[in-house]
């Protein structure tokens, strides 16, 4: 009986804080793009590490920037990469002289190296408005030119905006887009009910000002990750205001699943392990409940084995559950991918031993990522 009313208590705040989320979703209206002419010069930071595979995919994607050149510097930091990562820029830039390119060697200051190679490439940016993404990512022709415009129409010092996997017909990438596509919702939700706490550094926008003010990385530089969502939260108590979110499929980047086990698990780990740094209480909340909710049920799934706990009470849990999931991920892909998903019952039923595995792990373990050791 007791493990009953738990079930339903743990199931009762989950669905309400998630239905809100789903409601802050549509609050954020998608952003239409006007005629203004582009005016904003950007500065694009790229670190990278043993990247020479992503880095064509990443480089041929800036090329095809419909913007002009004049108002476009980037900015690539190497993480001492072992492999051509490097000869593969240089090739690159040898092609396209008319984009303002710089290369630069990281230094090791903290323990993120991320952190250290956007610190590093700052001091010589520029612009004043920075862009940071990912060497694995591919942007559109047209992200520029609706970042630009949305800076144009609002005041606004600080901006997110999404990422999604570009993903082949298999489970295990499917899988991946279905979590790609819970995380991007709840940013979207977040921002739409006022508490935005989630970023992708992958896809997210600032000044450099903003960035002094925010006296940078300084208080979180010793958590390896990070780079982001710690800077969102730093803004947002400041000057929430001027923290907005770029609902536009145009300002979408794509990134690249992840294809073996051991990777995919260490990346969500890596993830995870900032959650304790949080400093938004509602993020604390919301990380503690949706931990509870997948712990709750294996808990309940060993009762039922046990022959403690009725098979129909803890099945009338889950369904609600994957009820509740369905209109989150549902209302994300249809944005994103402009077609309606079917969550299978497969992926519901592993979620939960995947999302308490991760989180277990990401207080206690140490996890690995590009060649090197991480503790938390």
């Amino acid at each position: 009986m007791e493990l009953t009313i738990i079930l339903i208590i743990i199931l009762a705040i989950y669905s309400l804080l998630i239905l809100q989320l789903v409601f802050g979703f549509d609050k954020v209206k998608t952003f239409t793009v006007d005629e203004k002419t582009p005016k904003t010069a950007f500065t694009i930071i790229v670190p990278f590490r043993n990247e020479e595979k992503n880095l064509p995919r990443l480089l041929e994607s800036f090329s095809n920037l419909d913007y002009p050149h004049e108002l476009i510097e980037i900015i690539m930091v190497d993480d001492f990469s072992k492999d051509q990562s490097e000869r593969v820029y240089i090739n690159w830039r040898m092609q396209n002289n008319d984009i303002d390119t710089t290369l630069l060697e990281n230094l090791k200051l903290t323990d993120s190296p991320k952190k250290d190679a956007i610190s590093r490439a700052l001091p010589i940016a520029k612009n004043d408005w920075i862009i940071t993404t990912d060497a694995d990512c591919e942007v559109k022709k047209n992200w520029l030119k609706t970042i630009d415009n949305y800076i144009q129409n609002h005041n606004v010092e600080m901006i997110a905006s999404s990422v999604i996997y570009k993903t082949k017909n298999n489970w295990f990438h499917h899988f991946q887009q279905l979590d790609m596509m819970s995380l991007q919702g709840t940013t979207i939700g977040s921002f739409g009910i006022g508490k935005p706490f989630m970023c992708n550094g992958a896809n997210f926008i600032y000044t450099k000002k903003l960035f002094h003010e925010l006296d940078g990385f300084n208080g979180n530089d010793k958590i390896s990750s990070g780079d982001d969502v710690f800077l969102l939260q730093k803004a947002v108590a400041k000057c929430p205001e001027k923290v907005h979110y770029l609902k536009n499929n145009q300002a979408t980047v794509k990134t690249k699943p992840e294809n073996d086990l051991f990777t995919f698990f260490m990346q969500r780990v890596r993830w995870a392990a900032k959650t304790t740094g949080y400093k938004s209480t509602y993020a604390q909340f919301l990380a503690i409940v949706v931990f509870m909710m997948n712990l709750i049920l294996i808990i309940g799934l060993w009762f039922v084995v046990c022959r403690c706990l009725d098979y129909k009470i803890l099945l009338a849990v889950f369904l609600t559950k994957y009820l509740i999931d369905f209109f989150m991920i549902n209302k994300a892909n249809t944005f994103f991918m402009k077609n309606r998903i079917i969550l299978p019952l497969a992926s519901s039923f592993i979620y939960p031993f995947y999302a308490v595995a991760v989180g277990i792990y990401s207080l206690v373990g140490k996890f690995y990522w590009k060649g090197r050791v991480y503790r938390k």
